[in-house]
């Protein structure tokens, strides 16, 4: 591989999808309420990006240095694991993307106050975590719980606030949708890795209730985040555009079938990319609902 093919593999691509989805429902909402800034909205964007790429690079070798990843691991190939760039390097890459994110928050910092450097403080933090030691977030079972704040309420209301510097409970309650489709894209992973992470000790929520569970667990995000909406419209009926995020829905059920059918790492990756595809989906239909019905 190409020394930049190498870096955009472990970038892991399809997952920024959940980082750019609840940034464009918070500056949508913004929008929606005349109050957009577009500099913060492409500064929020770009240090969510940032963010999880940083995450997902010390995910990577801190599963290379637990023995988690495995050459014959069922998921895309990590690259510290395969060899493709040393621990080092990815640890260096690392600081690097998250200091990227805090380059990009400065001006949001100083527009937001003091809850954009606690949110951003904390993004990184928990990303960290999510992997890091022996109490890592994924290991106890509780990352589920984090992805569904931060990538839901947390994500969407920041991006809200530093642009309307105020923030309407409707844009929390907003915020559970990409929240709970994090999740689900996070249930795909786990229920493909069970088998490894019981092996490598790592206690995620699918290794304690079974890949069973887990599936089952893929379909209440669904539901839940098909609600949202639903919701929405029923308190503020000019927003009843926003039902138009229940066509992309039904796309999950097919997948959450395959995910009941099958245990093969090749389609549950497949189901991985459609989970994260429709997250954005959802997200440009919302946005566009919300508008429309300002």
């Amino acid at each position: 591989m190409s020394r930049a093919s190498t870096w955009i593999l472990a970038s892991r691509p399809k997952t920024l999808f959940a980082a750019l989805a609840p940034v464009l429902i918070g500056s949508a909402m913004a929008a929606g309420a005349g109050l957009a800034h577009v500099p913060s909205a492409i500064l929020c964007a770009l240090g969510a990006m940032f963010i999880q790429i940083g995450t997902n690079f010390h995910n990577d070798v801190a599963d290379y240095e637990k023995g988690v990843d495995s050459a014959g691991r069922a998921g895309p190939v990590r690259a510290t694991a395969a060899g493709l760039v040393t621990p080092a390097q990815m640890k260096r890459a690392t600081v690097a993307a998250f200091g990227l994110a805090v380059l990009s928050g400065a001006y949001l910092m100083w527009r937001g106050g003091w809850p954009i450097v606690l949110i951003g403080a904390l993004s990184i933090l928990f990303g960290v975590l999510y992997t890091a030691g022996r109490f890592s977030l994924s290991g106890l079972g509780i990352a589920d719980l984090f992805v569904l704040v931060f990538f839901g309420p947390v994500a969407v209301g920041g991006t809200y606030y530093v642009q309307a510097l105020t923030l309407p409970p409707e844009v929390v309650v907003a915020g559970l949708a990409p929240g709970l489709l994090s999740v689900a894209i996070l249930m795909v992973n786990n229920v493909r890795d069970v088998e490894e992470d019981a092996a490598a000790g790592r206690r995620t929520l699918v290794v304690r209730t079974g890949r069973a569970g887990g599936t089952w667990m893929y379909l209440v995000c669904i539901l839940l985040a098909a609600a949202v909406p639903l919701a929405l419209a029923l308190r503020s009926p000019a927003h009843r555009w926003i039902l138009l995020t229940l066509v992309a829905l039904p796309v999950l059920l097919a997948e959450w079938r395959v995910m009941r059918s099958t245990s093969d790492g090749a389609r549950l990756n497949a189901t991985l990319a459609r989970t994260a595809q429709v997250l954005m989906a959802y997200s440009l239909l919302f946005s566009i609902g919300w508008v429309m019905g300002k």
